[in-house]
């Protein structure tokens, strides 16, 4: 077991344990607008957008494939958007770029829910929608960075692993809200009825969720540790350099944080999206029952990721992540055969086990993000390595995975495709430091002594 030193002082950061909650629900409201729409979107990927945004081919898994090519051109963007709002995010400060992304976040969602059909406009349909995503990645870019740093950046050094996991918590809250919006739906309209319009309302509520988030974020602060080292970067401007600089001093811990996200991402994507798909196509489930069981599943996430943080503030987050990657790479070779069975409680039991291994890669990176960058630059480059890492893995997997079984009619590459993403952050986590309980005044010291 990893020794962690939790009898220091709980120094930070800045505020008192009693004003975390309000600044926590201040960062989740952003990520349960932006995960409300990317659940949307991955569900009706799956469901809906090959009926109704490509042409018919006769073949349902064409348009699931041709919806999910679609789905990977939204990451993007998001690289470019992490680095521009963490360039001005470092410099302005996180909340100001936090109510924009957000703004333009319920904006195209919510034209998502107007778009005219392929039989309406023809080619101009998908054009729409990719042009949408493009525009909706950009803004999701800088969301993540600024919403972690809000809270971490006020957490008590000892407990940033439990309080800067909450934000993450708001990924399976805001899927919570799209299931049980998508399953109401369902449950009241006809196939008929839900293909033509009833899709649309979903995406069209997304502005309630993003008016109260907005809300909610006005009444929190950026950290004073922010704020002093903005006062610092005024007057040194050396430090004006934002991606270069992180890119040169830095490029280490880049890596690190683009590999460990591989096991992570991939197994997200194919839990919460391509199940969906081999569901329904392989194991003919219909849609409300799958719908009812990711429910179930997302409620336990969310509770799920802040233990698993807490779990790396007493551990370590090195031993926490390299145990969820290490499961990682099993997790196919069991879900699926229980998945085959058409058993419910079965099928629940498979979502559900492959959330909490994701939790234990997910929980811990934003604290271990935040403490191997300096403040500086922090908020660019936690958003450069999260908004890389999913190009290369999340946006691909679904794509990835139901190609695979397209071609293969197994479950098995999928499996071992699990297994290629793990390895690869067993690899990159493995190269860290443990950062467990480290101040971030100290990393900003460390970081000003090199010069």
């Amino acid at each position: 077991m990893t020794t962690v030193d939790n009898s220091a002082p709980p120094q930070t950061g800045s505020a008192t344990t009693s004003g975390l909650p309000r600044i926590v629900a201040a960062a989740m409201a952003g990520a349960v607008a932006e995960w409300y729409e990317f659940f949307l979107y991955g569900t009706a990927s799956a469901l809906v957008f090959g009926h109704v945004f490509f042409r018919a081919s006769g073949n349902a898994i064409d348009g699931v494939i041709a919806a999910f090519a679609l789905y990977a051109v939204g990451f993007l963007a998001r690289p470019i958007g992490g680095l521009i709002f963490g360039h001005f995010g470092d410099r302005i400060g996180r909340k100001a770029l936090l109510q924009l992304s957000l703004v333009i976040v319920g904006i195209t969602t919510f034209l998502m829910g107007c778009l005219p059909t392929y039989g309406a406009i023809g080619i101009w349909a998908p054009v729409l929608l990719v042009t949408l995503r493009l525009i909706q990645g950009f803004a999701f870019g800088g969301e993540w960075g600024g919403a972690v740093l809000l809270v971490s950046e006020h957490s008590p050094d000892n407990r940033r692993g439990f309080w800067a996991s909450w934000p993450q918590s708001g990924v399976p809250l805001g899927n919570v809200l799209a299931t049980v919006v998508l399953l109401v739906l369902s449950a009241n309209l006809t196939d008929a009825q839900f293909l033509s319009w009833g899709w649309r309302v979903a995406f069209w509520l997304s502005a309630v969720v993003v008016l109260v988030g907005y809300w909610v974020r006005s009444s929190v602060d950026d950290a004073p540790i922010f704020l002093a080292a903005q006062a610092r970067a005024e007057e040194d401007r050396k430090h004006a350099l934002g991606i270069a600089e992180v890119l040169r001093h830095h490029w280490r811990a880049v890596l690190i944080g683009i590999g460990a996200r591989f096991a992570e991402n991939i197994l997200y994507y194919t839990v919460v999206t391509f199940s969906i798909t081999y569901l329904k196509l392989v194991v003919k489930v219909d849609t409300a029952p799958i719908l009812a069981l990711m429910l179930g599943a997302h409620a336990l996430h969310f509770f799920v990721i802040p233990a698993v943080g807490l779990l790396s503030d007493l551990y370590g987050r090195r031993p926490v992540y390299l145990t969820g990657a290490v499961l990682t790479a099993g997790w196919g070779f069991v879900a699926f055969p229980m998945m085959d069975t058409g058993n419910y409680a079965l099928i629940m039991l498979a979502i559900t086990l492959g959330l909490i291994i994701e939790s234990f890669t997910y929980a811990p990176y934003s604290a271990l993000m935040t403490e191997m960058f300096p403040t500086h630059v922090r908020y660019t480059a936690l958003s450069f390595c999260y908004q890389v890492a999913p190009i290369m893995a999340g946006s691909l997997a679904p794509l990835i995975a139901v190609s695979l079984l397209n071609n293969f009619h197994s479950s098995v590459p999928i499996s071992l495709y699990l297994v290629v993403a793990a390895v690869i952050s067993v690899v990159a986590v493995g190269l860290a430091k443990e950062t467990a309980g480290k101040s971030l005044h100290r990393v900003d010291e460390e970081a000003r002594a090199k010069g």
